[in-house]
């Protein structure tokens, strides 16, 4: 038996909602529920098109037609009826004046629940439309990870979303794309609704780029006219092969590949479309696992099979449960024949995905399979949910993990570890255990010794080095791909900021309060719960790490506190004592790169909201625009003890002869200092001009380098870059 397979045209609802209704009612759920379950569906329609009576889309048609082709598109997976129910309800909350409690009064609470993870977060007023919509996907996701489908009613309403994107804007169906390529369609992927994600991928790709959707598409029918024959004769070509051996059932079905992944695989190796040949393949379904690996053997003894293009996802299934063997083969006429090869219960799964167990209750087994591989998936994504407090933070972290391209390594022990591919030894690490990550020094890879950053290969067995002397240093986020790692070590080095923050602003405020409250540092708590309650804080501590992080002007906060203790500083002037700079501060004191001060200099710090304090040295001309604030501006020097490298520019003019620069950083280098940057400036013919960024101690360490510089035969100028 040959099937081919043809993408779903979808039906247009007749202008009344009631016919619309009893058309879904009487034809897709008649043929899978009860008539009680029917009127359950028919119950909370009425209910939705009583909350949505008068509100129109920007179609132009009444509203209450969205919820029910969302119903009727999850009608298609035989959902069950509660989950019809709460497709139609699912925008009640946000869009009429029902609530929560009158669904669960009516519909009951599960009902309740699905609807409000699906429904957006319409009370809490956010900062940006990025962090509302990043708050809206991490909502949904949780509510995703106690019942699988929340995701699927949103999937199904996205989709109709997309169908019906064309009486938008062209700026929002851009926009809309964009964020439907990016998370829902990879979802839909991941959830193993792959008609679902092609579909959508397809409108995405319409919409984003119009004209290469229309030429691509026009191609294809071209190409489908011309190469029908091929195709036959290559469905036979395979039926002939397999009907030769011992198989007692079997089906192939042709299947062409949608215009995006075309349009994506174009992109990835770089051709044409007339230099395609694989943009059809073949499924093969087959009764048992064994039968799935006697066809392979069959198919790749008929045919070549093309190195490098064959992936068992039976053995090791991806991560949603799917499972089919992949191969690319030479056909018979000159084309790459992709081939799948299948159970039937394998093929039902892979079409409806994690919807699978709504459809085929007869096993339970299955169910618990399939819900618990997706709920796994679930709590894997929404871990870093769990551990970061910033939303569009997290999304970041979801795009990077919503892709499905794995790599499969074992623990020395033999287990294996879904890996995104890419991902290193550091990867691997937080994987196994966030302790393991946290200690993390190195990894044995295949018994070799490698580093952290190390990229995995599938078959890799992976064992890490730890040491309770190591932890997360800011370079690590450099090389982790996964959300997990990443939001780890951020938190980590998150909080050393803030301790480092803390310290700082310690320091700072009792600087400025010194001034303001004549030398008396302590600050009474009846003014710091004053204080608090106008800066809408919760402790101290927070004000202090504001301070810190430059986020709060200290002088600002000093004269607050001044002015609520009833104390004035009319008629008094305050000496100000001098804030050391220790080099210790890391990101919350940063050393200006237009004047590069190091030690030895005579230094002033500026208070920048969001920067901390930038060090400038006194004869900086930046800072004369800034002088105009002088509340800004704090008094600071140097610790006598401070130790570590700092940044001088050098501007060296020299003879263009043979060996001029290699004398230079001969000079530097033996005066213990690295060359950290190199700029080289046209000159004359006889002379080049070369600025250097060299690391120094302090001043006096930068003097002597200049020094050695000087004393080079070559060397007619040098002098140091401020400003």
């Amino acid at each position: 038996m040959v099937s081919g397979s043809t993408p779903t045209k979808r039906r247009f609802f007749s202008p009344s909602p009631e016919k619309a209704i009893r058309a879904v009612c009487k034809g897709r759920l008649a043929a899978y529920l009860s008539e009680s379950a029917i009127e359950d569906v028919y119950r909370a329609f009425r209910f939705a098109e009583q909350g949505h009576r008068g509100q129109t889309r920007k179609s132009g048609e009444q509203y209450i037609h969205h919820p029910i082709e969302v119903a009727d598109t999850l009608a298609e997976l035989q959902m069950d009826s509660r989950t019809l129910m709460a497709a139609l309800l699912h925008d009640v909350i946000e869009d009429t004046a029902a609530t929560k409690e009158e669904i669960i009064e009516l519909f009951g609470e599960d009902v309740a629940l699905l609807v409000d993870g699906v429904s957006k977060i319409g009370q809490i007023k956010f900062d940006t439309k990025e962090q509302a919509e990043a708050e809206n996907f991490r909502k949904m996701l949780m509510a995703m990870s106690e019942d699988v489908r929340v995701m699927i009613i949103k999937l199904a309403d996205r989709l109709h979303n997309m169908r019906t994107l064309g009486s938008m804007a062209l700026e929002k169906q851009k926009r809309i794309s964009k964020q439907t390529l990016e998370i829902y369609a990879p979802i839909a992927e991941r959830l193993g609704l792959y008609h679902w994600a092609r579909e959508l991928q397809d409108l995405c790709f319409l919409y984003t780029y119009p004209q290469r959707h229309r030429a691509l598409s026009k191609a294809i029918e071209q190409r489908q006219g011309n190469r029908k024959l091929v195709v036959e004769k290559l469905k036979g070509s395979l039926l002939g092969t397999l009907q030769g051996s011992e198989l007692k059932e079997f089906n192939v079905k042709g299947r062409q590949k949608s215009v995006f992944s075309i349009y994506k695989k174009m992109q990835k190796k770089k051709r044409s479309f007339d230099e395609l040949f694989d943009i059809y393949g073949f499924r093969i379904i087959v009764q048992s696992v064994d039968e799935c690996y006697r066809v392979l053997g069959i198919i790749h003894n008929a045919y070549k099979p093309i190195p490098g293009r064959f992936s068992d996802y039976v053995a090791i299934p991806k991560a949603n449960g799917y499972q089919s063997l992949h191969t690319v083969v030479f056909g018979p006429l000159g084309d790459n024949i992709e081939v799948q090869i299948r159970t039937t219960q394998m093929d039902q799964i892979a079409e409806a995905g994690v919807a699978a167990h709504w459809i085929y209750k007869s096993d339970e087994a299955d169910h618990q399979s399939s819900n618990h591989l997706a709920r796994q998936w679930l709590l894997d994504l929404l871990d870093p949910a769990h551990q970061t407090e910033n939303a569009i933070e997290f999304l970041e972290h979801l795009k990077m993990d919503l892709y499905p391209d794995e790599v499969y390594v074992f623990t020395p022990q033999g287990d294996i570890k879904k890996m995104p591919r890419g991902s290193t030894a550091l990867d691997f690490a937080y994987a196994v255990h966030t302790d393991v990550g946290m200690h993390c020094t190195g990894a044995r890879i295949n018994k070799s010794l490698a580093s952290l950053p190390t990229t995995l290969n599938n078959g890799d067995s992976v064992e890490i080095i730890t040491s309770n002397s190591s932890w997360p240093t800011a370079s690590w986020l450099n090389y982790v791909v996964t959300a997990k790692a990443r939001t780890q070590i951020r938190n980590y080095l998150k909080a050393q900021t803030e301790e480092d923050a803390l310290r700082l602003g310690k320091r700072l405020l009792a600087g400025a309060t010194k001034q303001r409250l004549f030398g008396r540092r302590k600050i009474p708590s009846k003014v710091q719960t004053l204080l608090l309650k106008e800066f809408n804080l919760k402790t101290w501590s927070e004000l202090l790490i504001d301070i810190g992080l430059g986020k709060r002007i200290p002088d600002l906060v000093a004269r607050q506190i001044a002015q609520l203790a009833d104390e004035t500083l009319e008629g008094k002037v305050i000496g100000q004592e001098a804030l050391v700079i220790q080099g210790s501060e890391g990101i919350l004191v940063t050393y200006s790169k237009c004047c590069s001060p190091v030690p030895g200099d005579s230094i002033v710090g500026i208070l920048t909201a969001g920067h901390g304090l930038a060090i400038h040295g006194f004869d900086c001309p930046n800072i004369s625009v800034l002088r105009k604030q002088p509340e800004n501006f704090l008094l600071v020097d140097w610790d006598k003890e401070i130790d570590q490298n700092f940044q001088a520019r050098l501007h060296v003019k020299l003879h263009h002869i043979t060996g001029a620069f290699a004398e230079v950083a001969i000079a530097i280098a033996e005066n213990s200092s690295n060359i950290n940057h190199v700029d080289l400036h046209e000159g004359s013919d006889s002379v080049r001009q070369i600025d250097f960024v060299v690391e120094v101690k302090n001043r006096l360490h930068l003097s002597r380098i200049i020094r050695a510089i000087y004393r080079s035969p070559s060397v007619s100028k040098v002098m140091r870059q401020k400003g």
